[in-house]
């Protein structure tokens, strides 16, 4: 007589406060990938006034195998592909409409074939983004000039940030959401979270951590003003970025970069990081 088929259950429901010590566990498989994330755990402690979002949880006989950032962008953490398949039906049948799907590509892509029929297309795909990591200051020397912005700067600082993420995202920040965006650049700056070069009142370079856990941190809106781009200044403003950050802020420094921005690339090679593992984003 043949044995009985055992068969696994498997469910998909928001995590609560008291899931944090297994999603903790399952971040802290990919620390440095799962760093936006576990960010956003640590500063909300899962609690849904603060999130703006949900985070998913898939389980397997009752066991936290991957989890789903599911706010203004879709994060999937850890996720197989029965997880995957799982967070796209729980995408569509909750009808939420996120800015964007982040996260390792070998992840974002299957996910986002799933939910291409239902909310392509998408306005930017971007299939390769390559994840940097560098864990001690670059030996490039730092350009002296570059320092922590402070809060009397902002609206020296702001419209750098305005153009940067413009730019980068290809939508004006300051379109149906002026405060939120306005906020989000003032609380970075109050954090300490702000570098930038600025020179007679012009910001001629400028970076942020935009997520941060006592281990490593992740950088964004690097922005040369475009007159001064091809001129040598990012990467030893991203060295003295690097050593303030490390000092200050967590020891490991970590970031993403499309692919085809070749000049960037470059400038991050000369610092010293190391491409580990490779995101993709979809813009929608």
């Amino acid at each position: 007589m043949g044995g009985a088929v055992l068969r696994t259950t498997t469910h998909v429901r928001p995590l609560t406060p008291s899931d944090l010590t297994e999603l903790h566990a399952l971040l802290d498989r990919d620390p440095l990938v799962n760093l936006f994330v576990r960010n956003r755990v640590d500063a909300t402690k899962l609690q849904t006034r603060w999130l703006g979002g949900q985070v998913w949880g898939y389980f397997e006989d009752d066991v936290l195998v991957s989890a789903c950032h599911a706010g203004a962008n879709v994060v999937p953490v850890q996720a197989t592909p029965a997880a995957i398949e799982a967070f796209a039906e729980r995408a569509v049948a909750d009808n939420i409409r996120p800015s964007s799907i982040v996260g390792p590509r070998d992840a974002v892509l299957p996910m986002w074939k799933l939910l291409e029929p239902h909310w392509g297309p998408a306005r930017s795909p971007r299939i390769d983004q390559p994840f940097l990591v560098l864990e001690r200051d670059s030996r490039l020397r730092p350009d002296p000039r570059v320092r922590p912005v402070v809060l009397d700067e902002f609206d020296t600082v702001y419209p750098a940030c305005v153009a940067m993420f413009t730019e980068e995202v290809g939508v004006d920040p300051e379109v149906g959401n002026r405060s939120g965006y306005r906020a989000r650049v003032a609380q970075l700056i109050s954090q300490g979270w702000s570098f930038a070069i600025i020179e007679d009142g012009e910001v001629l370079f400028k970076a942020e951590v935009g997520a941060a856990a006592p281990y490593a941190c992740q950088l964004q809106g690097v922005y040369v003003r475009p007159d001064l781009r091809g001129r040598g200044i990012a990467a030893p403003a991203l060295a003295a970025v690097v050593e303030q950050v490390r000092a200050t802020v967590s020891p490991i420094v970590t970031l993403y970069v499309n692919d085809h921005n070749t000049a960037a690339r470059r400038a991050y090679e000369r610092v010293g990081f190391r491409h580990t593992t490779t995101f993709a984003s979809i813009l929608l």
